[in-house]
């Protein structure tokens, strides 16, 4: 079987697993979380070495044939049009539609994660560089910009190196490629831990207004209007096509709810079933899940507006509420690379701080819906970073033909 069929049968199964087992038993919800954490880590596993090695072998590659500020720049572009989209056709649907209420909760506030962009500009350069547990992985990526930058310096004393280089990219690329086909197995525990939480969550009865409009409006946005979206600037390739390369990885991200997770899985699908070229992959990304979490912007804007529709009377208006929610929801997206399993719901607390109207702890009232809304904000991410990235190698002429 191909990798995204595996893990569609990995997801279906698990699902099916999780839904028939007793989900208020906290006995099996502990070992479901355990071995969920574990196939996360193994997901995660050998992420770091294939990025590091392969973004070298990219940076100095594309800087020898003249592409590389232009991959970066056009990658940047293509990202920030992706946001504006994504997170103004989510407020609009949530303006224009029938208002949507939650029960009225209390919740004491407590301290939250802080998005301060300055602390995370600090943390590219870590005293060590090799301290790193997979989750903010870009100042790897920033060593590797600088390593793939010397290369240039003397072929003569870098050719070995080079050579070297080039060599283990390759190695770790079919290693991590061989992981991605085991993930069949991990999605298993995955989907039934997510499906043990999303029965207590209908059972509750609380929330099945705000899970009903985001599965219905990620549907259609992922399976819809972003092959749409893409096929104007991704050639005359079928989208449906490109759709099918970008579920596995779009599986993955939805129930671990984790983006680095699924980063092997894009790489892997990217180049086999897309025919992107290995220097696109390693550039774009790292850079697109990174600071291109508008999906996870997308979910986090619509529930802060749920949230003040539910606990106020005034009426949010299309000016300014609701564009600026909008503006923020955008910015937001560019900063959330600290936050790979956790991103929609970090974003929903930094809005409600900052735009609650009142409401600054209405992020605790989603608390029980937190794992739901994060599923859903990184299976947008993974489906734009897919799409994404065989569009971007598309306009830049560096995707191969391939008929799988």
């Amino acid at each position: 079987m191909k990798v995204w069929t595996k893990l569609l049968v990995g997801s279906l199964l698990g699902f099916l697993l999780g839904w028939f087992l007793p989900y208020d038993n906290e006995t099996i919800g502990a070992v479901l979380s355990w071995f969920a954490h574990m196939g996360v880590k193994i997901g995660r596993y050998m992420m770091v070495p294939m990025l590091i090695f392969s973004l070298t072998i990219a940076v100095y590659e594309l800087r020898q044939d003249g592409l590389f500020w232009r991959l970066v720049f056009r990658t940047f572009f293509v990202m920030i049009l992706t946001a504006f989209f994504v997170v103004l056709t989510g407020i609009a649907v949530i303006y224009l539609a029938p208002t949507i209420r939650i029960p009225i909760l209390t919740g004491e506030q407590v301290p939250m994660v802080s998005m301060n962009p300055l602390e995370n500009i600090s943390d590219l350069f870590p005293v060590n560089i090799l301290a790193t547990d997979g989750a903010y992985f870009f100042p790897l990526c920033v060593f590797a910009f600088f390593l793939g930058m010397g290369l240039s310096y003397d072929r003569t004393f870098t050719k070995p190196v080079i050579t070297l280089i080039d060599s283990l990219s390759h190695i770790f690329y079919y290693i991590g490629s061989f992981f991605a086909e085991i993930l069949g197995l991990v999605m298993i525990t995955l989907s039934a831990y997510w499906a043990v939480r999303y029965h207590q969550a209908l059972q509750e009865d609380l929330f099945q207004s705000v899970m009903a409009l985001l599965a219905i409006l990620s549907g259609v946005l992922g399976f819809v209007a972003l092959p749409v979206f893409f096929c104007f600037f991704g050639g005359k390739r079928n989208p449906w096509i490109v759709l099918r390369g970008a579920l596995g990885p779009a599986l993955t991200g939805f129930f671990s709810g984790d983006i680095t997770f699924a980063i092997p899985v894009v790489i892997h699908h990217a180049k086999e079933h897309l025919g992107v070229r290995r220097r696109v992959n390693a550039i774009t990304i790292p850079l697109l899940t990174t600071f291109g979490r508008s999906g996870s912007a997308m979910v986090a804007a619509i529930t802060l507006v749920v949230v003040i529709q539910s606990y106020s009377s005034l009426k949010l208006d299309l000016f300014p509420d609701i564009l600026i929610i909008g503006f923020e929801g955008v910015v937001l997206s560019l900063l959330l690379a600290r936050y790979p399993g956790d991103g929609a719901y970090t974003a929903l607390a930094a809005l409600c701080i900052h735009y609650g109207k009142g409401f600054e702890a209405g992020y605790l009232i989603l608390k029980p819906l937190a794992f739901y809304l994060i599923a859903v904000g990184t299976f947008l991410d993974v489906m734009i970073a897919s799409f994404a990235t065989y569009t971007i190698a598309t306009m830049s002429g560096l995707r191969e033909e391939n008929p799988s």
